[in-house]
């Protein structure tokens, strides 16, 4: 993991530098042979296209696994990894997470407040980081575990992907310290929720794994990787999210003034303006046509794609005029979301959007609303290579008089 300093003014609103910004060529083959993708409209195709697979995010390692083990879904494509998103896509629907989560998202972002009103400060991570993992636990069903679940997820997620092999001392170091975390949260958090579910179902992500004859192995694959989407990222856009409107005080009157839609359109903007994940990774298994500036490319099979995310929602083509700046609701180019590329797009489009962006809002309107409330100290930024993904850590907050 690298350093990173505060954006400069050329940046625009953005808090995360990470380069240059201009679309430029919105496609074109580096001279490694990495096809780099910056235009939002070229992303998106890539994204959305079948005759991808998932690339990066440690998939080599994955790849190293025999066979006849199954892939958590974030390593599979093609007709199994639809199939597998059709019968999980009920745990994330609104309607879900209007009965099931909400009541557990309001309690524990009350609760966090409540310690923050009585220790008068509290560095925010820390705070957002329970939320996200109370709230991720519910929906995959980590719900008896031992305690200790949040230092056990902070050893487990590396600051890089472990490279497959024994090339050097580190590389083995590097495996048995991934190998010892993933131990360290089976036995403290997979293990007793499968036993209690494989006694009595309930209705949760690993009772359906259960159902779908899936090993304790495979459901801890599973696990480990809506972990990472669903607490780790939500923690992450919270500290940023808070950041922002401390340091932006028409932003913050407009969010704390806002009904819920307006309150979800600046965070919609925020994630756009900086998403979590600032690059996305396929490989392609067919030719894949993608719009460029003069018509269309066709990238070959084979080919390994690296779409920016951070650049593709600048793009002034999708996002309109003064894409670096702050605007809630501006007016969008046809087929674009809110928040961009920040969620993914096409088949692997992130499950859990609506999930995160409820207890992202539900969390900071209650922050914001504490009378006295002032940020002591602005965050560390450091970010993780593999994903240009930002980690925010440092960020106190205090009520008056602290």
């Amino acid at each position: 993991m690298s350093n990173l300093p505060v954006a400069d003014s050329d940046s625009g609103a953005r808090k995360i530098d990470r380069g240059a910004t201009e679309v430029g060529c919105p496609v074109w083959r580096d001279e490694d042979g990495v096809w780099r993708v910056r235009g939002h409209a070229a992303g998106r195709a890539v994204l959305r296209s079948t005759d991808t697979r998932q690339a990066g995010l440690g998939v080599e390692t994955v790849e190293k696994l025999s066979p006849k083990i199954r892939r958590p879904i974030l390593y599979r494509d093609g007709p199994e990894h639809r199939e597998d998103r059709r019968q999980t896509a009920r745990f994330f629907t609104p309607r879900r997470v209007g009965e099931h989560y909400r009541d557990l998202m309001v309690r524990v972002s009350e609760a966090q407040i409540a310690q923050l009103r009585r220790d008068h400060r509290a560095e925010l991570s820390q705070l957002s980081f329970r939320l996200a993992i109370e709230v991720a636990a519910a929906v995959v069903g980590l719900t008896d575990s031992r305690p200790g679940l949040d230092r056990r997820l902070e050893r487990f997620f590396p600051d890089e992907f472990a490279k497959p092999g024994f090339g050097s001392p580190k590389a083995i170091g590097g495996i048995f310290r991934q190998n010892f975390a993933w131990l360290a949260v089976y036995l403290g958090d997979v293990r007793p929720a499968v036993r209690a579910r494989r006694r009595s179902r309930r209705d949760d992500l690993i009772s359906h794994l259960i159902d779908e004859g899936c090993s304790d192995g495979e459901i801890l694959g599973e696990c480990l990787t809506f972990a990472a989407a669903g607490m780790v990222t939500t923690r992450e856009f919270i500290n940023l999210a808070a950041w922002h409107l401390f340091t932006d005080d028409v932003l913050l009157t407009r969010y704390r003034s806002g009904d819920e839609p307006a309150r979800i359109a600046v965070l919609h903007e925020l994630l756009r303006l900086e998403p979590v994940v600032g690059n996305l990774r396929r490989r392609t298994t067919g030719a894949v046509e993608v719009p460029d500036a003069g018509g269309v490319v066709t990238i070959p099979a084979g080919e390994l794609v690296d779409i920016a995310v951070s650049v593709a929602n600048v793009d002034p083509g999708a996002v309109g005029d003064d894409p670096l700046a702050v605007c809630p609701g501006r007016p969008l180019s046809d087929g674009t979301g809110a928040a961009g590329l920040s969620f993914g797009d096409g088949p692997h489009k992130c499950p859990g959007a609506y999930i995160a962006i409820q207890e992202a809002d539900i969390f900071l309107t209650r922050l914001f609303s504490l009378n006295g409330l002032h940020m002591v100290t602005a965050p560390r930024v450091s970010m993780k290579k593999d994903i240009s993904g930002y980690e925010l850590r440092g960020l106190v907050v205090a009520l008056a008089g602290a």
